[in-house]
């Protein structure tokens, strides 16, 4: 590419004591794309996103931010920097609407704050503006946001993201728990969030459908360590089901599954029967 990356991750490392969750990783994040970043579980993800998002701090290793060298203390350094992250669980509150939502903890007021008097029209008004850019979940700003899908949720998560000053987003595993439809929307999202050309996406997925359907680039890792990378293009699709197994070959895994018992459906009830 030829455009300079948002994000340089060079040899980072991440320890408690004698064990290693991150070991020498490396990847860069490019402004308009989206890059998944795929692994099995105990792969070094979470532990990654944490240390971008501000949650951990690196033991060692270089995390570059346009251009400058970071080692955040807290989520509001990465969130300054303009890294967003998008998790599971979307830090929202059911019982208020969406715009309240929207503004949670940076509320608008009429006058001055002391007197605390919200803007509640202009929140109105930028919530749906902001979230309708890049989907449609709703024409009601005072709707309680209990009462909307998973996948609506996503969309104002992310919107909520980006119009407070995201440059990069993490979306950790936001397909995950929803139905098909839902993770349908949530997938036209990202994408349209792509299509801005000015937003890096980082997805967290376990999903090898959906990181093939809206990724750019893929990085691997297995054991806190990088073990592939590459296009969409590079990558075949047994390959990255490979490279998901923490490059296990699949079909290894098949026959060390099929050698317990002798591999016939309903074999171990055929043994219990014969020695009852």
């Amino acid at each position: 590419m030829n455009m300079k990356p948002v994000i340089e991750i060079k040899n980072l490392v991440k320890t408690w004591g004698t064990f290693s969750a991150l070991k020498g990783v490396s990847l860069d994040i490019y402004p308009g794309e989206v890059h998944a970043l795929l692994g099995d579980n105990g792969a070094g993800k979470s532990t990654l996103i944490k240390i971008l998002s501000g949650v951990f701090q690196q033991t060692a290793g270089d995390l570059i931010v346009d251009g400058k060298a970071e080692k955040f203390r807290t989520p509001r350094d990465a969130a300054s920097a303009g890294i967003g992250t998008v998790y599971q669980d979307l830090a929202l509150a059911p019982l208020m609407s969406v715009s309240r939502n929207f503004f949670m903890g940076r509320e608008l007021f009429k006058g001055p704050k002391v007197l605390g008097i919200l803007d509640d029209r202009k929140m109105d008004e930028i919530a749906l503006e902001e979230i309708h850019k890049i989907g449609n979940p709703t024409k009601n700003a005072k709707q309680p946001v209990g009462t909307m899908s998973g996948g609506q949720r996503q969309t104002l998560a992310i919107a909520r993201a980006i119009y407070f000053g995201a440059k990069v987003l993490i979306l950790d595993e936001p397909t995950s728990a929803l139905g098909q439809k839902q993770q349908m929307e949530v997938l036209k999202t990202i994408m349209r969030v792509r299509s801005r050309g000015d937003i890096a996406i980082i997805f967290i997925t376990h999903n090898e459908v959906h990181a093939k359907l809206v990724a750019d680039r893929f990085t691997f890792l297995s054991l806190g360590e990088v073990i592939g990378r590459g296009t969409k293009e590079d990558l075949a699709g047994e390959e990255i089901r490979h490279l998901m197994a923490g490059g296990a070959e699949m079909a290894d895994l098949e026959k060390e599954i099929l050698s317990i018992g002798s591999g016939k459906p309903g074999s171990a009830q055929v043994t219990a029967a014969a020695n009852a």
